[in-house]
């Protein structure tokens, strides 16, 4: 931490730090690259003129073009010449094409090239490529004047000059990955952990927090994230409690209104009571079911979708309702299993009370899960096919339960499908009927 202003402080490790370090070290890194690869290949490509081979051949052909006429060297020098090595013949200085980088040899390479050809009193000029794909060359000044011209091609690694550039390029996008990678698993890592803990969480709601590591603003973020756990974790807590001591006050003075009704001698009377309190008890019960959904709470493991849904389609057929399944055999899926068992179940109950011939059809595609319960029936007006999802909301008018229910089935069923990162909605078959599609996340396989 670096103080600024009075009392203040601005922390060293953030994002917008790293962020700038990154761009300049792969700038630096790019840079001292580039400045590698040519070092390197001047050092390859400009070898001293006593590594290319061109000083022997200088001396053997210079002695043969000087003893031979005037009149001749032109065409000697033309038939001497080779695919590396060119010579060429004037009779004028000036007439000869100079480059851009002429030296005056010295050292052991112009001493051996005077003493083989007993010229010390001659001109003798040397140059070297002003690139790459430059020449080296010797000129020699013969007894009468007129001028030799050797010269070889440099050493270029080989390539051209377009593939040399793009050796450059590769070079500095590599670099550049390097360090960038480096760099920024400071930030992915950290970030990785907090998607992993936000998940976690999504799934289990006894989940630990997640530790705060990382830059400035993603250490911030986490420590926000595990207050606000720790808020709902103590949320659900006291919620849980508030239910079950509601549960039981509810219930014990519904105990005595039935015991109290036994003494009623008016039989109907008697049995429209136990009527309405039978109905307040599923009211409750179902109430206290929803707000407290233990299924929520089920910690996700690993479990055969496609077996828990045949065990469905089991149960129903033991109760002489027959259900038919397509889908694979087996499907390891990871999740809440009592939760869709309690979600599929929910929606056929609905398709087996309100419509005929109900069907599972468990299916997936690359992303996602889905599964389909579907049945022929009426199905449900379309501006409707939102609201049977709002709590205590029902198509029919009556309060019997065995033909409305209360109206929280469909409520719970997407909360527990919408915690596990899915959807749940309803559609209108054509021919008639209605399909319940859950889409969950893909986890598994076969």
């Amino acid at each position: 931490m670096t103080r600024f202003g009075a009392g203040r402080y601005r922390p060293r490790d953030t994002v917008a730090r790293w962020i700038a370090l990154t761009v300049l070290m792969a700038m630096l890194t790019a840079l001292a690259f580039n400045a590698l690869f040519v070092k390197l290949a001047g050092v390859w490509a400009y070898p001293p003129l006593s590594e290319t081979g061109l000083l022997e051949k200088i001396i053997s052909i210079s002695r043969v073009l000087e003893a031979s006429e005037s009149r001749q060297r032109g065409r000697l020098a033309a038939v001497v010449s080779e695919p590396d090595i060119l010579v060429a013949w004037y009779t004028d200085y000036h007439d000869i094409v100079l480059p851009k980088i002429v030296k005056t040899p010295h050292g052991e390479e112009a001493q051996a090239i005077r003493r083989a050809l007993n010229m010390s009193n001659r001109r003798l000029e040397t140059y070297e490529p002003a690139d790459s794909d430059g020449r080296y060359g010797v000129l020699i000044q013969l007894t009468d004047g007129t001028w030799l011209e050797f010269s070889t091609a440099s050493r270029s690694w080989g390539l051209d000059e377009g593939p040399r550039r793009l050796i450059v390029i590769v070079l500095v996008l590599l670099s550049t990955a390097v360090v960038t990678l480096i760099a920024t698993r400071r930030l992915a890592r950290p970030l990785q952990q907090f998607a992993q803990g936000a998940r976690r969480f999504g799934v289990d709601f006894r989940a630990p927090p997640v530790e705060p590591v990382g830059p400035h603003e993603i250490r911030q973020a986490i420590l926000a994230f595990n207050a606000m756990q720790a808020q709902l974790q103590h949320f659900i807590k006291d919620r849980t409690q508030m239910l079950a001591a509601i549960s039981h006050d509810l219930r014990t003075p519904l105990t005595r209104m039935r015991l109290r009704g036994e003494f009623i001698e008016d039989e109907e009377q008697q049995q429209r009571l136990f009527r309405d309190v039978d109905e307040m008890q599923a009211m409750i019960n179902s109430a206290l079911e929803f707000f407290r959904d233990d299924a929520r709470l089920e910690e996700a493991t690993s479990f055969d979708l496609a077996e828990l849904l045949q065990t469905l389609v089991d149960d129903y057929r033991d109760l002489g309702i027959e259900v038919d399944f397509a889908g694979p055999s087996r499907w390891v899926y990871f999740g809440r299993p009592l939760g869709l068992k309690r979600v599929v179940g929910n929606l056929l109950d609905n398709a087996i009370k309100y419509g005929s011939e109900p069907s599972i059809v468990l299916e997936s595609d690359s992303e996602r899960l889905l599964i389909r319960v579907q049945d022929r029936g009426p199905g449900i007006a379309a501006d409707c096919l939102e609201r049977v999802f709002e709590a205590f909301f029902r198509l029919e008018s009556s309060r019997n339960k065995s033909t409305g229910g209360v109206g929280l089935g469909l409520s719970a069923a997407r909360a527990i499908v919408l915690e596990q990162g899915g959807t749940l909605t309803l559609s209108n078959r054509a021919g008639g009927g209605l399909v319940a599609l859950v889409l969950l996340p893909f986890q598994g396989g076969l």
